[in-house]
């Protein structure tokens, strides 16, 4: 990605394939949200507030076709619109969704821009009534955005924020920090222009300025930076292991999932990194990243014990260019390998603590560093299951015998007949 910041002066300005990519990322977990949030056929209101911290002007066309794209603002709101759709069609109880959208903006014409489409769109009405503008930069909003959730929302807080940061500067971590500590149940889409910091990424005062602004202070330990330029053949991804680990430790989210997008010119990673307090919530992004695999890209290993980082490269994208796919995607090549790998460290990890464990402290103990989907998990465990490699038995003393079957209680356990591919998974 050339870094190019957006200009609204004479209309809508020029987007690329893998921010479009991005957008499409964006719909598909909200279209998924809502029908996680709303599953009880008795729930009769849902409170959310959905906040656009770099909303951007609204409107977009593309680099390559010149169509008209929709930005975040727009998704957010047609999100809703067709989720309360979809949701009541079959309800003999409506649900109310009661949505505010904050859409924050500092460029002065981005700002007018987006006011001016949504007009245009038929939103006037609903401007200053649940639909916010602010012409500000987010980090001197959050706080007021924060106090209104808390208001509207005071048990859990729900809400997303979609950070669209240019760059990597705009949102420190001590900014997340104070999102998740005031909203239990807040989850943020932060992007991180991770390509510009390595760029930047040097000796002195400079970068350990920047560090400390961003909250990550002394990541790389002993070692300059110099250091490991010249004597790691590999030091981007070892920078950015090392940065993306305390990135997601300093904000305060138990739960977090990566996506990484590649702009077509090689240049301009960037991150795109869900954030989250609940297990739960960390797999619907997960499965997102599996039902648009032509988006996706995993670069880690596909068991439990991987640094994840997973991306999307427009060259790659099928849609859009109608070519193939990578060798390592989300798709039936990945899914039987991740399922391989499970069956060899599932078993590691239940006979190593001796007593078993749930399947609720298998997976929130190690889906952030597995591509693997609980649904995936549950196929692993039948198949192991069959093999006579794990146990699972449910609070009531029933022997599970298929995926579908196993709840979050369930307990695994080493049988007590060991089988010839439990001698090998010890080993």
């Amino acid at each position: 990605m050339t870094l190019k910041q957006y200009n609204w002066k004479n209309g809508p300005d020029l987007i690329q394939q893998h921010s479009v990519a991005k957008h499409r990322i964006l719909q598909a977990y909200l279209a998924a949200y809502f029908r996680t949030l709303v599953s009880s056929p008795n729930q009769d209101v849902l409170r959310l507030t959905l906040v656009d911290g770099f909303a951007g002007g609204g409107l977009y066309v593309h680099n390559d076709t010149r169509e008209t794209v929709k930005g975040s603002p727009f998704i957010f709101l047609e999100a809703t619109r067709e989720a309360e759709f979809v949701i009541n069609k079959d309800r003999r109880k409506p649900v109310q969704l009661q949505v505010d959208y904050f859409f924050t903006e500092a460029d002065h014409h981005a700002h007018l821009h987006l006011g001016k489409v949504l007009r245009e769109a038929g939103y006037g009405d609903r401007i200053g009534n649940g639909i916010y503008l602010e012409h500000a930069r987010f980090q001197d909003k959050a706080d007021a955005i924060i106090a209104f959730i808390k208001k509207k929302s005071p048990k859990n807080g729900r809400s997303i924020f979609a950070l669209d940061q240019y760059g990597y500067k705009e949102v420190p971590t001590q900014l997340l920090r104070k999102i998740f500590d005031a909203l239990p149940s807040a989850e943020v889409i932060l992007t991180f222009g991770v390509d510009s910091f390595m760029n930047f990424a040097g000796d002195g005062d400079q970068v350990k300025d920047l560090l400390d602004g961003l909250g990550i202070p002394d990541i790389f330990g002993d070692r300059s930076v110099e250091e490991i330029k010249s004597s790691d053949r590999d030091w981007r991804l070892f920078l950015q292991s090392t940065l993306y680990r305390r990135l997601v430790e300093n904000c305060g989210a138990r739960h977090f999932t990566p996506f990484f997008i590649r702009n077509r010119g090689g240049h301009g990673d960037y991150w795109l990194i869900h954030m989250s307090q609940h297990h739960r919530a960390r797999d619907v992004m997960t499965e997102v990243h599996w039902a648009n695999n032509n988006y996706f890209i995993h670069y880690g290993g596909a068991g439990l014990d991987m640094f994840q980082m997973v991306g999307y490269d427009p060259v790659h994208d099928a849609k859009y260019l109608q070519q193939s796919a990578l060798g390592f995607e989300f798709d039936d090549v990945a899914k039987k390998a991740t399922l391989a790998a499970l069956m060899e460290h599932i078993p590691r990890r239940v006979y190593a603590t001796g007593t078993g464990m749930s399947f609720s402290q298998l997976f929130e103990g190690t889906c952030n560093s597995s591509p693997a989907s609980a649904s995936l998990y549950r196929e692993s465990l039948s198949r192991l299951v069959q093999e006579s490699a794990i146990e699972v038995i449910g609070i009531n003393g029933t022997r599970r015998r298929s995926a579908a079957q196993v709840k979050d209680t369930d307990q695994l356990l080493r049988p007590r007949q060991q089988s010839l591919f439990l001698g090998a998974a010890a080993n």
